[in-house]
């Protein structure tokens, strides 16, 4: 059987096999010290693509069993799966977590394996859930299936900002 999503798990791990040994093998100044316009360094940045991954699996594996449009559950809203969103508070969730201070080889390897478990999850999706949604913070839908095609574009703007702030700065 084909995989749907066989390209979006591919595009993953491509970007893992082509950046994890460039992560790995930055030092300390690189990672620790140069800041982007968002004032973020490479472990902060490393930090957020692990958060995404912890908020994407949550909604992945939720999203499977959540109601249909229209029925009522416990953790729903008028029939549709509510998560809370932290996109306004990626800073917040940045500092309390102390990213700048974590052991750089850690989070690499955090990274590395929560997205290999992601791409495992996406393998392994029930496609009749494909329609189910939750409503981010501004109200919008989003669907199961929107959301796995939507995760390589936002991992890819985040290694392009963390690959600007070692080879451009």
């Amino acid at each position: 059987m084909t995989n749907r999503y066989q390209a979006f798990i591919d595009g993953i791990c491509d970007v893992l096999d082509r950046e994890i040994p460039r992560l790995l093998a930055l030092t300390d100044e690189q990672v620790s010290i140069r800041r982007n316009h968002q004032n973020r360094t490479v472990k902060m940045l490393v930090g957020h693509l692990i958060d995404s991954a912890s908020n994407n699996h949550q909604r992945m594996v939720r999203l499977q069993y959540a109601p249909r449009c229209g029925h009522s559950m416990p953790n729903t809203e008028m029939g549709m799966l509510v998560f809370p969103d932290y996109t306004q508070d990626n800073d917040l969730w940045i500092t309390l977590q102390d990213y700048q201070h974590e052991d750089w080889q850690t989070l690499v390897w955090l990274f590395k394996y929560y997205n290999l478990h992601l791409c495992h999850i996406i393998r392994s999706v029930d496609e009749t859930q494909l329609d189910n949604y939750w409503t981010d913070y501004e109200g919008c839908k989003v669907t199961l299936d929107a959301m796995i095609r939507g995760y390589i574009d936002h991992l890819k703007l985040h290694i392009s900002q963390i690959n600007d702030l070692i080879f451009n700065t």
